[in-house]
């Protein structure tokens, strides 16, 4: 199974990938912006570089598509 397949030309979408972070595990200056929530979303880059942080999922796609990004769910 050496075949070759053109799979055509790349879409130029940037793929970043959106979890939720508990806001316990971040540092101080950034849990009292958190303003409550107990849970807030990350959205991060093919290397693994935090982005953003965002109060919800919905606001995180948002945000990458603003941003010409492609958004997916990391579980």
């Amino acid at each position: 199974m050496d075949t070759r397949y053109d799979f055509g030309p790349e879409t130029g979408d940037r793929i970043v990938y959106v979890r939720p972070v508990a806001v316990a595990d971040l540092p101080e200056e950034l849990r009292e912006q958190a303003m409550g929530l107990e849970t807030i979303y990350a959205v991060h880059d093919a290397s693994g570089e935090r982005l953003a942080l965002v109060k919800d999922r919905k606001l995180a796609f948002i945000v990458a598509r603003q941003n010409d990004m492609a958004p997916v769910s990391v579980h």
